[in-house]
């Protein structure tokens, strides 16, 4: 399960409305995991409307989450976080598999 903070999903929200695909009836939040970054992954976030056939879907807060199996693999019981105000983050993952994190809190490594 990928789970999302209340502050999370109320950002999610309004970021979901402002997205430039035009049906919003299938949007969903798609996050994903990279190679790169200073600790080796990075996370990858976007709105997108169309699942592939290998796709593991969740819901949580009234929020639908897509991701790839192998990204699931590095995401399972992760919570994606918000954060603002000066010291903010903005969007942020508070991932329990992460042995360690870069000091932006955007890459991570197993």
């Amino acid at each position: 399960m990928i789970y999302i903070s209340d502050k999370a999903r109320e950002k999610v929200k309004v970021l979901m409305e402002e997205s430039p695909i035009a049906d919003k009836t299938g949007i969903f939040l798609r996050v994903s995991v990279m190679g790169g970054g200073c600790s080796g992954l990075s996370y990858k976030m976007d709105f997108d409307n169309q699942q592939k056939p290998m796709d593991q879907v969740f819901e949580d807060n009234g929020i639908k989450v897509v991701t790839d199996l192998k990204s699931f693999l590095y995401l399972v019981n992760t919570t994606l976080e918000f954060s603002e105000g000066l010291n903010g983050k903005g969007f942020y993952f508070n991932n329990p598999n992460a042995s360690r994190t870069c000091a932006c809190g955007e890459s991570f490594a197993v």
